[in-house]
């Protein structure tokens, strides 16, 4: 099971990394909340621990922004104490609420209560624009109802790009998520395969709806 700890406290985020990893989990860790979402979206942790007061996006839009494509369980760890900040949080999709200082055996019970919930339900979502359907459970496309066969890049691509919908992934992030590196070259590679996307998933590939192209930067998944 991977965890995400998004706090900027380096001190608790060591101390929750080594804790966590005690315990048989694998930990990758944020500073701040637009480094989270960026994270949460290459790693696809199982589970994140987030503090609220984070620079550069704060973690109620944090969770807004997850909520988007992941049913994965959000913890929040946080020192407000105050009643609408956890009512803010919760209604914005957070799981659970943990006010610091906190006790580990506490945290540890409630993030394994989650995980277990989330094994017992499942919690890949499903994404759905024009007749498509992504399943990403099941690894399955279809398109008015008949299944669409793609290659596994194609896959791949598509998978990252509908668990950001509306989101702009870059070129550089695919190259990564596809090939395991930001320094493979992208000599077209990415354009063709986003063209045999459209021509399998676009209602007119000539001139798509939903996988659009951002100029000089990346590309986007825009559902209905």
């Amino acid at each position: 099971m991977r965890i995400l700890v998004a706090d900027d406290d380096p001190q608790l985020v060591r101390a929750l990394r080594i804790t966590l990893a005690a315990h048989g989990y694998e930990v990758v860790s944020a500073p701040d909340g637009a480094a989270a979402v960026t994270l949460a979206a290459q790693s696809h942790p199982d589970l994140v621990l987030l503090d609220l007061g984070m620079p550069r996006l704060d973690g109620v839009r944090v969770i807004e922004a997850l909520r988007g494509w992941t049913a994965a369980p959000i913890i929040v760890v946080s020192g407000r104490t105050g009643s609408a900040d956890k009512v803010e949080a919760l209604d914005a999709g957070a799981d659970d609420y943990v006010t610091k200082p906190f006790q580990v055996d506490e945290l540890l019970a409630r993030l394994r209560a989650l995980l277990r919930r989330t094994s017992a339900s499942g919690g890949e979502p499903v994404v759905r624009f024009g007749d498509v359907t992504v399943d990403l459970a099941a690894k399955l496309v279809t398109r008015g109802g008949a299944p669409v066969r793609l290659t596994p890049t194609e896959w791949r691509m598509l998978e990252f790009l509908a668990r950001n919908p509306g989101a702009l992934v870059t070129r550089q992030t695919l190259l990564k998520d596809i090939w395991g590196t930001e320094q493979v070259a992208d000599t077209g590679y990415l354009r063709l395969y986003v063209s045999q996307l459209r021509k399998k998933l676009e209602p007119d590939p000539a001139t798509p709806r939903h996988l659009l192209t951002e100029a000089g930067m990346g590309y986007r998944l825009v559902v209905d």
